[in-house]
């Protein structure tokens, strides 16, 4: 399936077989092709709980109002936020770099995160937001359904999955064999709605 098959085919589905699952190389190849999702200065701040424990599941599923997909899906990924990650070692994501541009962005890290608590933030759930992209578009390439999710207690998640304070949820992403057909797509606004030339 080519990238505009798989955008286009790509939906939010709600029902799915309980009783499959997926492989172990299954699961590490979506979330290699994840970690190839972009961040600025590559701070790599997103983190992907998979949440495999069924009884832990069925918790997460009580504080998500009770969403069948929390628990029938294959897969559940809640995608974190590691809001300091622009200070935990930053040398670290440009290891590979000449030494110029670490020299250059390294520091510049620092000067840009902190003592910006609300620009930490933002970047973090950004980052979150183009990796679940990622991870639905390889899923659905991979010949699997999958649903981003937003509806859930946050701080109960949070609590359940012991999450660092400096960590936050972003949202979900369930993976897994649909078994009904998500509903007809509701409406699309125009394209002369949507898109703004140079102004509004």
């Amino acid at each position: 399936m080519d990238v505009i098959t798989a955008i286009e085919t790509r939906r939010a589905v709600k029902a799915y077989d309980p009783e499959h699952r997926m492989t172990q190389d299954e699961i590490d190849k979506l979330l290699s092709l994840a970690m190839l999702s972009p961040t600025a200065f590559n701070i790599q701040n997103w983190r992907f709980v998979v949440v495999q424990d069924q009884a832990l599941r069925k918790q997460i599923r009580a504080a998500s109002w009770d969403q069948a997909q929390v628990t029938d899906a294959s897969l559940l990924i809640v995608l974190t936020a590691d809001l300091k990650s622009w200070e935990k070692q930053p040398e670290r994501y440009w290891k590979d770099a000449p030494e110029p541009v670490r020299n250059y962005l390294v520091p510049a890290i620092d000067q840009y995160y902190r003592g910006h608590e609300q620009v930490q933030r933002d970047e973090a759930m950004r980052s979150c937001g183009m990796a679940a992209m990622t991870l639905m578009l390889a899923a659905r390439e991979m010949g699997y359904d999958t649903c981003p999710m937003d509806g859930f207690d946050f701080d109960a998640v949070a609590r359940l999955l012991n999450l660092p304070e400096d960590h936050t949820p972003a949202m979900f992403v369930v993976v897994g064999k649909g078994i009904k057909e998500a509903w007809p797509r509701g409406g699309q606004l125009s394209m002369d709605e949507v898109v703004i030339r140079d102004r509004f």
